[in-house]
């Protein structure tokens, strides 16, 4: 069973990162994952569980792999 805590931290971890590496800020990569800034920014700080829809316009916005976001390898 994966714990829903431990997904929200590891993907949070992993798009803020990823943000990061490709020097684009909050409301940049909100605009290009068509989300608001401020629903990013629960995402970021673990305060809500996106849609797989989300993750999968913010890995398309970040030029990544779903995989990259959410590597269950690395879930306990």
């Amino acid at each position: 069973m994966v714990n829903r805590k431990e997904l929200l931290k590891l993907l949070a971890e992993n798009i803020r990162v990823e943000r990061a590496r490709k020097n684009f800020s909050q409301e940049y990569l909100a605009e290009k994952s068509d989300i608001t800034p401020q629903h990013l920014y629960r995402i970021e700080n673990e305060k809500v569980c996106p849609t797989i829809l989300v993750i999968a316009n913010i890995a398309k916005a970040l030029d990544v792999s779903l995989d990259t976001l959410l590597p269950f390898d690395k879930l306990k």
